[in-house]
């Protein structure tokens, strides 16, 4: 991997509008899918941030709709707590250094999450996850709009 590109506020970096492309890849079953769209980081009342992400995500040939809803709130030194949609606690976000991982467990599965910023228009987030049941690999690209 190559240098990463320090991020001194993570809310004023993401703010605006970014094509996303992901790859999904399940590690057991060899599946393999792909989500295309564009995410909306919004600025709220409360100083944060209100990401939506829609698209279309293909698995094994068959395209579905598909969108999620996050809140990234402000947190200490230009960090940032992301949340659910419901305000339920996701993992904490702190790109100062350009590269950050995140651990969130979901029921019996384990989320881990690598940031990385390339640029000022650029940045990728990887996530593998592991359980009883999913053997995942979500590669996602960003890449700003305008």
């Amino acid at each position: 991997m190559g240098e990463f590109w320090p991020v001194p506020n993570v809310l004023a970096y993401l703010a605006g509008r970014w094509r996303v492309t992901r790859s999904v890849r399940d590690l057991a079953s060899g599946a393999e899918g792909e989500f295309t769209g564009t995410t909306e980081f919004r600025t709220e009342e409360t100083g944060g941030l209100l990401h939506h992400e829609s698209g279309t995500f293909v698995w094994q040939g068959v395209a579905r709709p598909a969108e999620r809803t996050l809140r990234f709130l402000p947190g200490p030194g230009g960090t940032a707590d992301v949340r659910f949609a419901d305000g339920r606690p996701f993992h904490e976000l702190d790109l100062t250094s350009g590269r950050h991982i995140a651990g969130h467990p979901c029921a019996a599965d384990l989320y881990r999450g690598e940031f990385t910023v390339r640029d000022a228009d650029h940045w990728r987030t990887v996530w593998y996850v592991r359980g009883p049941a999913k053997d995942l690999v979500l590669r996602t690209d960003y890449a700003r709009e305008g």
